[in-house]
């Protein structure tokens, strides 16, 4: 998701202007006492107001980004985000099904999302195509966690243990988790840095990030299941859903 102090300063700036907005728009209908006090008190007795009001205007805010991101990947085709390039990609290649994520080690988002994607990969692997896309946003760590998991695929059978075990950490990805994790994976740690240094490894991050943009895609994780679009955290219950669209 978007970092959390937009929210918290967005979302209390939107509050504020909502609520003066409220009461204006009533006082001028009638519905509302037009000296100060009275609409204080009337605020003060009646605090649901204004935050029913911002909920709801979030909502349309939200439904009206959505919109905007679904139309984005209408236009760029769902092929688009199954390239090798820069997305690590496994299943059949007609499968029925076809998932995508775009994700960073160190989202709390991508990490509540861990448990319903391992349940969802072990019971799909074998009829559902899947691409993982490296999207560090969360700054310098996150952009090394992704290096890491992109010259893991050059030992492509371990990189989904890798990637499972990464996603589930609790603490922030560094070096030391790096190493620890891809040792647990199998990967040959000391051909696993030489292949973090690689040239292409920088040029799928920034193709990553680039589709991002053109997707409208701004924060992690969002998951494109048949072309649909959604952003935020997913339970069992959402990718199944998801799954049959």
């Amino acid at each position: 998701m978007k970092p959390e102090w937009k929210f918290a300063v967005a979302g209390g700036l939107f509050g504020a202007f909502v609520a003066v907005a409220i009461v204006f728009v009533a006082a001028s209908a009638g519905l509302l006492p037009v000296n100060g006090n009275a609409i204080r008190d009337y605020l003060m007795a009646h605090p649901d107001i204004a935050v029913d009001m911002a909920e709801k205007a979030q909502s349309q805010q939200d439904a009206d980004a959505d919109a905007t991101r679904q139309k984005a990947v209408d236009r760029l085709g769902e092929k688009v985000f199954f390239d090798p390039r820069f997305a690590f990609l496994t299943g059949p290649t007609n499968a029925k099904t076809r998932l995508v994520e775009f994700f960073d080690y160190n989202c709390p988002f991508c990490r509540e999302s861990i448990p319903a994607m391992k349940k969802f990969y072990a019971q799909h692997k074998n009829d559902t195509r899947f691409a993982f896309i490296e999207f560090p946003i969360k700054g310098p760590q996150s952009t090394l966690a992704a290096r890491a998991a992109l010259a893991a695929r050059n030992q492509p059978d371990k990189y989904i243990a890798f990637h499972f075990l990464l996603m589930s950490e609790d603490d922030l990805v560094d070096q030391n988790i790096l190493e620890a994790d891809a040792k647990k994976a199998g990967l040959d740690w000391a051909r696993l840095q030489s292949d973090m240094k690689a040239p292409g490894i920088d040029a799928a991050i920034a193709k990553s990030h680039a589709l991002a943009d053109a997707a409208k895609i701004d924060g992690t994780p969002v998951f494109i299941v048949n072309g649909k679009i959604r952003e935020g955290a997913v339970d069992d219950a959402m990718l199944a859903q998801m799954a049959k669209s």
